[in-house]
């Protein structure tokens, strides 16, 4: 039974963030059957915050609702191919923009956060390792000066955070990721857009080189 908070935050919002996490690290698998009745005894909480989150879910196409119940969809290979894409195309100028804007504070922000990488990569702990390249990331995309660009990346970047947990596992790519987030903060410190640009394409890159390489083992493929 899940721990709800009876705060600002709607108990329907807690159980969807939940639910979408649990399928989204793959907890709940690909063809799995959720039902209300299941997910009502699970999380301890009535039928109506379950279908409402159930609907949202259905919403982003990450489960399909028929009237057995809720079939987990998950993260197809062409998905996470798709969302690497997209972010490759845009991201860069996330870069580039917050080059542009970022403030002695935020860089400095920034630093810590490259600096527990390194130490959490020195560990190889994967967790940790995830979590601090997540706020590597989320830190482009809420300085870069545009809700629009952090409202479009931030989503696209929670969706495939099963498969990046699995990148970091591998100490070498973890290794190669710290290097390319530091030329990237180098970059921004030096308020040089288009070197921060032009560093982030090619992270997005070598991160999706490495992810769809391993999911396409997993297929056989």
């Amino acid at each position: 039974m899940m721990n709800f908070e009876h705060k600002t935050v709607s108990i329907a919002d807690q159980v969807f963030e939940q639910l979408e996490r649990k399928i989204l690290i793959g907890e709940y698998q690909r063809g799995e059957l959720l039902t209300e009745v299941k997910l009502s005894e699970e999380f301890g909480v009535s039928r109506t915050p379950i279908r409402e989150a159930l609907r949202r879910l259905e919403q982003e196409h990450i489960i399909d609702i028929t009237a057995r119940g809720a079939t987990v969809l998950g993260i197809l290979p062409q998905d996470i191919d798709d969302i690497y894409e997209i972010r490759s195309r845009i991201e860069g100028l996330a870069s580039r923009w917050m080059a542009e804007r970022v403030s002695e504070e935020d860089l400095a922000e920034f630093r810590r956060v490259i600096d527990l990488q390194e130490f959490y990569t020195a560990k190889g702990d994967a967790d940790q390792i995830k979590d601090m390249d997540s706020r590597f990331h989320r830190m482009i995309y809420e300085k870069c000066g545009s809700v629009s660009l952090a409202d479009t990346l931030l989503p696209l970047h929670k969706r495939v955070m099963k498969f990046r947990r699995v990148s970091v596992s591998d100490h070498t790519r973890a290794e190669e990721s710290l290097a390319e987030h530091r030329g990237i903060f180098e970059a921004i410190a030096a308020r040089d857009g288009v070197l921060a640009e032009e560093l982030t394409v090619k992270h997005i890159a070598c991160a999706r080189a490495s992810i769809m390489g391993r999911v396409l083992d997993e297929k056989g493929g």
